[in-house]
């Protein structure tokens, strides 16, 4: 598992970026694949989720998931919700305590938030999909809205890294026709690839936001014995993937 160091200050959170060691999931998915929405046996997956909700001290039943649709929809969870069992969105927001948010990615980029004055969490799914529409302006919206005097903390954690995310010229041109200031997160490898840099791109918008930013700056395509990937499973042909969780939750009884 992997800490943010500025999340890490915090004593009444927390927080853990997992790798994809210490689960019970077999083949494909070793070894703590937390994907619901893999086909990895699903007894597992609940092995797997209990087994992380115990690390970070939090009842299983308020670990709370995203269906993720790579889009830019938030949630606030509060105490009409809270007993939700799906949410569709990807991004959770809560000021609950022993309430956990979790998101679940094999190379888009987790992101976890803390706002220090008010004790709210958060927890983005920034694929490039999401990120471009707008998916980390409207949570930090969603919590200024909560109270408009805040610190925001966000942790950006593995994801692919810009060595690894190889695209081609429609995907560049796409950006590019957002902004020709992208081009920025772009480098060139050759007349029909370029490298995207996807940490980058995610961190810019926070940093823009005027957020307080720090990362765990590890590559989840290139660290295979650590991480799931979706695009090394595409490259070697495989029939799925399993994916990494990421949680934060506010409790008064952690101790960092």
């Amino acid at each position: 598992m992997f800490y943010s160091k500025n999340l890490k200050k915090f004593k009444n959170i927390k927080h853990g970026f997992f790798s994809k060691k210490g689960g019970f999931s077999k083949g494909i998915y070793k070894s703590l694949n937390c994907g619901r929405g893999s086909k990895d046996d699903k007894r597992n997956i609940k092995r797997n989720l209990a087994l992380v909700s115990k690390r970070i001290l939090l009842n299983q039943k308020n670990l709370k998931l995203m269906y993720q649709t790579h889009g830019n929809k938030v949630i606030l969870i509060n105490k009409k919700n809270k007993n939700n069992k799906i949410f569709f969105c990807d991004a959770l927001i809560t000021n609950l305590n022993e309430i956990g948010l979790g998101v679940v990615t094999a190379d888009c980029v987790p992101i976890l938030i803390y706002d220090s004055l008010n004790n709210v969490i958060g927890c983005v799914h920034a694929g490039w999909k999401g990120a471009i529409s707008g998916i980390i302006e409207n949570t930090i919206i969603k919590i200024k809205n909560l109270n408009k005097k805040c610190k925001i903390f966000a942790a950006v954690g593995p994801c692919i890294g810009k060595k690894s995310y190889e695209v081609n010229l429609t995907f560049y041109k796409n950006f590019i026709s957002k902004s020709k200031k992208n081009s920025i997160y772009f480098k060139t490898k050759n007349k029909y690839k370029k490298f995207f840099n996807l940490r980058k791109f995610v961190s810019n918008k926070l940093l823009r936001l005027n957020i307080s930013v720090d990362h765990v700056n590890r590559d989840t395509f290139a660290e295979k014995s650590s991480f799931f990937s979706y695009r090394r499973s595409q490259k070697l042909g495989e029939s799925d993937y399993g994916r990494c969780i990421s949680v934060v939750s506010l409790t008064k009884f952690s101790q960092n």
